[in-house]
């Protein structure tokens, strides 16, 4: 399994920005985890930054399908007449991109939970 060539099947432009949000959602759980580590008086502002990198990866994914659905019907009610396997492909491609959101968004799950408790019990 080729991941890079997955990535550029996904369209790099939004796999590269679901990817940039997915990135600022660890940089948030990191800094986040420091300070929390570091005993400071963290009142957890951070954590939500947490969620909502990882739920905008998802709705970023989301988004991208949805363009590039809209792009392939456009050019298959031009067409006319294609192949149920071509369709199938394109559903195929189309379905990169939500999925690869949905990773960053179960990944920011898990780590919001535990540093959220881990702020509770130190309140």
């Amino acid at each position: 399994m080729n991941l890079f060539k997955y990535f550029y099947e996904g369209g790099p432009l939004f796999m590269g920005i679901v990817t940039i949000a997915g990135i600022a959602m660890i940089f948030f759980a990191i800094k986040s985890g420091i300070l929390i580590l570091m005993k400071k008086d963290y009142s957890g502002k951070g954590l939500d930054f947490i969620l909502m990198f990882g739920s905008l990866s998802f709705i970023l994914g989301l988004l991208a399908q949805a363009i590039g659905m809209f792009q392939a019907f456009e050019i298959i009610q031009q067409i006319e007449d294609i192949s149920p396997s071509l369709v199938a492909g394109g559903l195929r491609v189309s379905m990169i991109a939500p999925l690869y959101g949905v990773f960053w968004f179960i990944l920011s799950i898990p780590i919001w939970v535990v540093l959220r408790e881990i702020v509770k019990k130190h309140r």
